[in-house]
Parts: structure tokens; C-alpha cells; sequence
């Protein structure tokens, strides 16, 4: 599958680059490995510091509040209980881990099953390489202007780490940016484009088919 390649001003280079077939042109996508591999990440993301008091850690008193029977009342044995105010609670939250693992080869098919989705709603844009010489989110402004994009949610994905291109991104509330190898099924699906450099395209073609 063969697109044309832009720069950052949104023009045709009259360039083209081939979106391989096993990654963006998937005959069925599979949506339980999406589900999976979504789920997966929005539990990875969970601090899990939730946490209240049971009877035994709440302050207060051990001593019984009033005697046993004669007062007509239910017994009790102490303030701590759960049925007084101020009292522990029952079955509270506690300080747990949420995450879990997914196989490798479930995860590869939910990339390829999202990337597959995007690229047959025509909503992937391939720009040629570029860098900024310093961070600056009036160029990165520019960059989505170009695109048509500024109303839209953009996810930029770059071959490698870079910084400048990120720190001008940073501030916009509808855009990000990844490096190709931190791309994910749930970034993917959250973007409503998906923007790839040429060398983040290179990377993918590679990382997915192997």
C-alpha cells in the first residue's frame, strides 16, 4: 500500500512510501486483541493507592460503650465498630496492583488492527523526516495548519526520541508525540490522525512484521 509522503507545510513532496500490507492492510481486524490490549494498558496506568481505615486501624477506644443487656439497645463491643460514626469500614479499598500481562503476539496483532482501521478511514498522514532547531509551538501550529488538523486530535509519531519537536507539542491539548517505539493500540485509537515520519514508518514496517 503505496501514499504519498508531505512536509511539514502540508504539500506533496511527489514523494511515496509503502505501508506494509501486514501491518496497515489486515484483511480482519481483530477486535478482542484491541479490547485486550487497550484493557491492558488503561489498568497499567492505575496507581492503586486507594486505600481506607477497617476497625482495627481507625482511632478510638477499645472499651465497651455500655453493658451488655438491660439497655434494650444491640450490643456493642467497641466505638471502632463499623456501625458507629467514626468507625473502620467494611471491605474498604486497599493498596493493590491492577496491572497484568498480555502475550506478545496478541499485542503485535492490536497495533496492526488499529494501524489496519486508521489507515481504511484514510485518517494516516505521512510526513517526510524533520527536526525543529529549538522547541517552539508556534512552528508545531504551523505543522497542523498545514495538515488541515488544528481541530483534531493528532497523534505525531517520529522514528526516534526528539526532544525540541515534543516540547512544542506539549502545550496543545489535542496533540502528542511518540516515538515509534512507545506506539500503542490506545494511542492510536484516541488520535483522530495519525501522523508518521518516514523513519517512524520504516521502524513500524520493520517492528510488526518480525
Amino acid at each position: 500500500m503505496e501514499v504519498a509522503v508531505y512536509n511539514i507545510q502540508g504539500s506533496d513532496t511527489g514523494k511515496k512510501i509503502n505501508l506494509s500490507e501486514a501491518v496497515f492492510g489486515l484483511e480482519t481486524p481483530n477486535d478482542h486483541a484491541i479490547y485486550m490490549d487497550v484493557k491492558q494498558y488503561l489498568a497499567n496506568q492505575r496507581q492503586g493507592t486507594s486505600k481506607s481505615k477497617e476497625r482495627g486501624e481507625v482511632h478510638g477506644t477499645g472499651k465497651k460503650p455500655y453493658r451488655q443487656k438491660g439497655t434494650g439497645n444491640a450490643r456493642q463491643g467497641d466505638r471502632k465498630s463499623p456501625l458507629w460514626r467514626h468507625g473502620g469500614r467494611i471491605f474498604g479499598p486497599k493498596p493493590r496492583d491492577y496491572s497484568f500481562r498480555l502475550n506478545k503476539k496478541i499485542k503485535v496483532l492490536a497495533r496492526s488492527s488499529a494501524l489496519t482501521y486508521k489507515a481504511k478511514e484514510e485518517n494516516v498522514r505521512v510526513l517526510e523526516n524533520f527536526n525543529f532547531e529549538a522547541p517552539k509551538t508556534k512552528q508545531f501550529l504551523d505543522l497542523l495548519n498545514g495538515m488541515e488538523a488544528q481541530d483534531k486530535k493528532v497523534l505525531l509519531v517520529t522514528g526516534d526520541v526528539q526532544k525540541n519537536v515534543y516540547l512544542s507539542g506539549r502545550n496543545l491539548p489535542k496533540a502528542s508525540v511518540l516515538p515509534a517505539s512507545q506506539l500503542n493500540t490506545f494511542a492510536i485509537l484516541n488520535a483522530d490522525l495519525l501522523v508518521l515520519t518516514e523513519d517512524a514508518v520504516n521502524f513500524i514496517n520493520q517492528r510488526e512484521e518480525n
